[in-house]
């Protein structure tokens, strides 16, 4: 699955190239949290498309950075967006951050596959951040993450390794210990004496 988001997309048109250029490479759907007519431009022209409800981090200027759904207004909202993105033709959605029972019931209740991010037991699929599952950051983790390695530690000692390193490559250079007899390319006395010569440098 690809992603059609942001950057350099802005238009229908972009995304509608983007995704015939991904298709052309292998993409088989594509992941699209762009507007409800963008989202339908792909469609009409036979893009299978993912879309995304719920908390959306592109829209985050309405919701904030908070679960999308706790009250019977919010709920509605997202009903009325799944069904909106089933009237365009969306085959499935990200469904992220909203109360398990919303996400269930929103589940059930739809011919969309939904992925669920933070949205309970009751969705299609799982859908975890490969950067949260491995523990690849360090500071705030969102609710719904859960961390199965601690690939942060890692990352850490590897940095420590890489500074130190580099500083040991420095030290040699400015040392002399770098580069060695072992690590240079040789040449033959009379080829370097031809050289000059010919350069009628003797």
């Amino acid at each position: 699955m690809g992603r059609l988001r942001g950057g350099p997309l802005s238009t229908a048109e972009d995304y509608l190239r983007a995704a015939f250029h991904f298709t052309a490479m292998g993409g088989d759907c594509f992941y699209c949290a762009a507007s409800l007519d963008i989202q339908k431009v792909l469609c009409d022209n036979h893009v299978p498309v993912v879309a995304h409800v719920g908390l959306i981090p592109s829209y985050i200027t309405w919701t904030g950075w908070r679960a999308v759904g706790k009250t019977a207004t919010e709920a509605r909202a997202v009903w009325d967006h799944v069904k909106q993105l089933e009237a365009i033709g969306c085959f499935g959605a990200e469904l992220e951050v909203v109360p398990d029972r919303l996400g269930a019931f929103l589940s059930k209740n739809t011919p969309m596959i939904m992925l669920g991010m933070g949205a309970g037991p009751g969705a299609d699929a799982q859908y975890l951040f490969a950067e949260d599952v491995l523990g690849c950051t360090d500071g705030h983790k969102p609710r719904h993450a859960k961390t199965y390695r601690n690939f942060a530690a890692d990352y850490a000692r590897l940095q420590t390794e890489r500074v130190a390193a580099f500083r040991e490559f420095i030290a040699d250079v400015q040392s002399g210990g770098y580069p060695q007899p072992q690590h240079n390319v040789t040449m033959k006395d009379e080829d370097f004496d031809a050289f000059r010569t010919d350069l009628r440098l003797d």
